[in-house]
C-alpha cells in the first residue's frame, strides 16, 4: 500500500506545525497539495513556509477545486476556522471530489449541537461518496472530554465529571496571547467580548455534548459563561506583549452541562500568564472517585498536531459519514 496522499488546507501556525512534522517524521505520508487564501502565501513552497529549510515542491494554491481534482488526496487537514458555518463549505468541496476530511475546527468536534441542518447535509454527502468527517483536536476532541471519558471506563457508576485546564500563556506563540486579550484594559477587554473580537474558548459546548452524548445523559441545557478577564496584580514582562498592573493578562471562561436539574459537567479553562503552575486536572465523582492531574499541561499546539496526525489512518477505515469521536473510537462506558 502506497503513502496515504494529504492536502494541507490553511497554513497558518497549526498547518506549518502539520506539515514540517509530516515531512521530518511520518513518513507514511506524502504531502501532495496546500491551500490558503493569503495573498502572501500562494505561489509559494510549503517547505519554505513551513521552515523546513527545503523546498518540498508542493506550492500553495488559493484554488481548491483545482488542488483537490489534480493531486487525488485521501484526506484534506482543514486548519482554516472554529466555526462550523465557515468550515461547511470547504468540507463540502472536498467531499465533491471524494477527499476524506479531518478538521480542527472547534465546532465540528459536535457540530449537531450548532446547526443539525449542516449536519445533516455532510452526513449524506459524506456517505454518498463513500468518505468521511471528522472535527477533532487537543480541545474539543481530547483533554477535556475523551480523555475523561476513557477514565469512566474505570468506574461501576458516574455522578459528575469536572475538567480543568489552566495554561501559562507565556509560554504560547504571540497570536495565541492576543486571542486571550493580554495587554488590554478591562474595558477594552469586555468590548472586545461584545464585539466578539475576544471568543474565549470556543469547543466547551461540544465537549459537554460528547460526554453527554457518550455516557447517554439527557441534558437539560449547557451554560457557558462568558469569558472574564484575569488582571495582572502588578507589570508582566514575561509573554510577547508587556502588560501593565490592572491590565489584562489573559481570560478564564467556564461551561457546565445541567441534567436532571443538576451539575452533572463542569469545565473550567483558563489561560495567563500570571498562571505559577499550569496543568490539565480530571476529577470524577463516581464509584471509585478518580483524579487525574497532568503537570505541565499538554502544549496545546504540539497536541493538536499529534491528535490530528495520528487519527489519520483511522479515519480513513472508519465507516463513512460525519464522525465524532465517540464513533471514531467505539468506547464504551458505563451508564451513570
Amino acid at each position: 500500500m502506497g503513502r496515504i496522499r494529504v492536502v494541507i488546507y490553511g497554513v497558518g501556525a497549526i498547518g506549518r506545525m502539520v506539515a514540517r512534522t509530516i515531512c521530518e517524521k511520518r513518513e507514511e505520508f506524502e504531502i501532495v497539495g496546500a491551500i490558503d487564501l493569503d495573498e502572501r502565501k500562494v505561489g509559494r513552497d510549503l517547505g519554505v513556509l513551513a521552515d523546513l529549510g527545503r523546498e518540498i515542491g508542493v506550492k500553495v494554491s488559493a484554488e481548491p477545486d483545482r488542488v483537490l481534482k489534480e493531486t487525488t488526496p485521501d484526506i484534506a487537514i482543514i486548519m482554516t476556522t472554529s466555526f462550523l458555518n465557515k468550515v461547511f463549505p470547504q468540507i463540502m468541496t472536498c467531499v465533491k471530489f471524494g477527499v476524506n476530511v479531518i478538521s480542527t475546527c472547534e465546532e465540528l468536534a459536535y457540530p449537531y449541537i450548532v446547526n443539525k441542518e449542516l449536519s445533516r447535509k455532510m452526513d449524506e454527502a459524506a456517505k454518498a461518496k463513500g468518505v468521511r468527517i471528522l472535527g477533532t483536536g487537543i480541545n474539543p476532541g481530547f483533554l477535556m472530554d475523551v480523555l475523561p471519558l476513557f477514565l469512566t471506563t474505570l468506574c461501576i457508576d458516574v455522578n459528575a465529571i469536572e475538567v480543568t485546564r489552566v495554561i501559562d500563556a507565556s509560554k504560547r506563540r504571540e497570536p495565541f496571547q492576543r486571542k486571550i486579550g493580554v495587554g488590554l484594559s478591562v474595558d477594552d477587554f469586555r468590548r472586545s467580548i461584545e464585539q466578539g473580537k475576544i471568543t474565549g474558548h470556543v469547543g466547551l459546548v461540544q465537549s459537554i455534548a460528547l460526554i453527554a452524548d457518550a455516557l447517554q445523559w439527557s441534558l437539560d441545557k449547557i451554560e457557558v459563561k462568558k469569558p472574564a478577564p484575569v488582571v495582572a496584580p502588578s507589570r508582566i514582562d514575561r509573554g510577547y506583549i508587556p502588560v501593565p498592573a490592572g491590565f489584562v493578562a489573559g481570560l478564564e471562561q467556564k461551561a457546565c452541562g445541567i441534567v436532571g436539574g443538576e451539575t452533572k459537567i463542569s469545565l473550567t479553562f483558563r489561560a495567563s500568564l500570571i498562571e505559577d503552575e499550569d496543568y490539565d486536572r480530571i476529577r470524577i465523582d463516581g464509584t471509585p472517585p478518580i483524579n487525574l492531574e497532568i503537570k505541565p499541561c499538554v502544549h496545546g499546539d504540539q497536541g493538536t498536531v499529534g491528535v490530528i496526525i495520528n487519527l489519520i489512518p483511522t479515519v480513513l477505515s472508519s465507516k463513512p459519514g460525519l464522525l465524532t469521536m465517540i464513533d471514531l473510537l467505539r468506547l464504551h462506558h458505563c451508564k451513570a
